[in-house]
């Protein structure tokens, strides 16, 4: 069975379990389960390639002690196994500064974790299903990482879970035009499930920057995330994991609350690659750790000054931000006159509405810019919608080569049908409205259909009538 069968196998064994309600439980439940199994893998190659290795889960906790044999526990055993062994042991481990950084990640999994299901028969079919995928071979580990994005796409779908999950084109694009190098710090401070992060990896593979062993254990050092909701931190690890990272350096934690006054050189980073929550509203107090000058209860705009306070002189940064940021006022502005004076915004790339479907409809824009000298002017790219697309949709999301236009233009820089470029003057006369659209954009009317018109057509006919009768009425006619 492909391993792509097995997931839909498991989650339609979960649908059947009284315990599991809603996407996002169902996600969480596998994910655990996946991260046990996965780092039980990692522990058997750590454990034959160190002879002093001691592994971090206890003997008996081990996934292949108690559920790798398919004939192993089932029931009300197996679910006292879990809720009252498995779960409290690994929540209540005993940790010190002395131990292994790994230990800290499992633990933090666990007590962040729940298992959802109430029938051990079915936990039992749902164990013996990932049996099937084994995690020690680099074929099935690969084909997983594939079936992983699906699991992430659910996310979507699964009510404000969405908002964790940014499509895999868009992550690959920041990154592959941010470019970082092997041996930058690479940060994203939301980083939500690990698109970003897992994109600058196979930046580092596809643009073969990884050619030994140490070049290997900077990368280990070099990536690291901040995640303050428990499941999307759980799946950032373990989509690491996956790609290798032996101790993923992913705090559980909310990176707006700590004062940016007090961030020092040795804090900031060379690239930040992010997607902030958009549209949120943060809890009272988290403004004062900001100038006053910035201070919102907008996360997004939270995000963008925080991004300025740890980026350094010469680093980059890709971040994706809604259309609100460009023409916002208020302390907006303030926000964008301290970018465009201290960092060279070179460019923004304006994507279409329903790149985020069905999560939201926002336009959205990418943001790339240099940190260490103002902005001269700024480059904007109009990305275009494939041919017979009105937007896109989460059947038809947007496609890595559809982002091929923006890298063939990005060396070599000409105003064409799609990109415009706009002078630091200008846009101070705009009062730092950002919200531009290309100058010579051909607005010609949109051909309908005969359908599409008369909808149209009775739709206004509806309204005249209905305003008629309203006029009528205040005469007493």
């Amino acid at each position: 069975m492909s391993i792509s069968a097995i997931i839909k196998s498991v989650q339609d064994t979960m649908r059947k379990d009284a315990g599991v309600d809603g996407d996002a439980q169902r996600i969480s439940q596998l994910v655990w389960m996946v991260f046990l199994k996965v780092f039980d893998a990692k522990e058997e190659e750590w454990e034959l390639m160190r002879d002093e290795y001691r592994p971090i889960i206890p003997e008996g906790l081990r996934w292949r002690d108690w559920a790798a044999n398919d004939e192993g526990m089932t029931g009300d055993e197996l679910l006292d196994f879990v809720n009252n062994k498995l779960f409290k042991e690994l929540k209540e481990m005993e940790l010190d500064e002395y131990s292994d950084p790994k230990a800290f990640i499992v633990k933090a999994v666990f007590e962040d974790s729940y298992n959802y299901m109430k029938s051990g028969t079915l936990l039992r079919q749902v164990i013996n299903k990932l049996n099937e995928i084994d995690f020690t071979t680099q074929q099935d580990r690969h084909m997983f990482n594939d079936i992983y994005e699906n699991i992430l796409k659910d996310l979507q779908s699964a009510g404000n879970a969405g908002e964790y999950y940014t499509p895999r084109p868009v992550t690959q694009f920041v990154v592959d035009m941010v470019n970082p190098k092997i041996g930058e710090k690479v940060l994203d401070f939301a980083c939500g499930t690990g698109g970003y992060l897992t994109s600058t990896i196979e930046h580092f593979k596809n643009t073969k920057q990884i050619k030994s062993v140490e070049d290997n254990q900077v990368l280990q050092e070099t990536i690291m995330g901040i995640e303050k909701k428990p499941m999307p931190h759980m799946l950032t690890v373990t989509n690491l994991i996956l790609h290798d990272i032996d101790a993923p350096k992913i705090k559980h934690d909310n990176s707006l609350i700590k004062n940016v006054r007090e961030y020092r050189p040795v804090d900031q980073v060379d690239v930040i690659v992010t997607n902030p929550p958009f549209g949120g509203i943060e809890e009272d107090g988290v403004e004062i750790n900001f100038p006053e000058k910035f201070r919102t209860k907008e996360t997004a705009d939270l995000f963008m000054v925080l991004l300025m306070y740890l980026l350094k002189d010469g680093g980059r940064a890709g971040i994706v931000l809604p259309d609100g940021f460009l023409f916002g006022e208020g302390v907006k502005i303030a926000i964008k006159e301290k970018l465009l004076e201290e960092f060279n915004l070179h460019t923004i790339v304006r994507l279409p509405k329903g790149v985020f479907a069905p999560y939201t409809d926002i336009k959205t824009n990418l943001l790339f810019f240099e940190k260490g000298k103002p902005t001269a002017e700024i480059w904007y790219f109009e990305h275009p919608l494939p041919s017979g697309f009105k937007n896109y949709t989460k059947t038809k999301p947007i496609r890595l080569e559809e982002f091929e236009l923006e890298k063939q233009w990005w060396s070599n820089r000409v105003e064409n049908e799609y990109a415009w470029k706009i002078s630091i003057d200008e846009i101070k006369n705009r009062n730092y409205n950002l919200d531009l659209d290309h100058p010579n954009k051909n607005n010609s009317i949109e051909v309908l259909s005969p359908k599409e018109l008369i909808e149209i057509i009775e739709k206004n006919l509806d309204e005249q009538s209905r305003l008629i009768k309203q006029i009528k009425a205040s005469w007493g006619n």
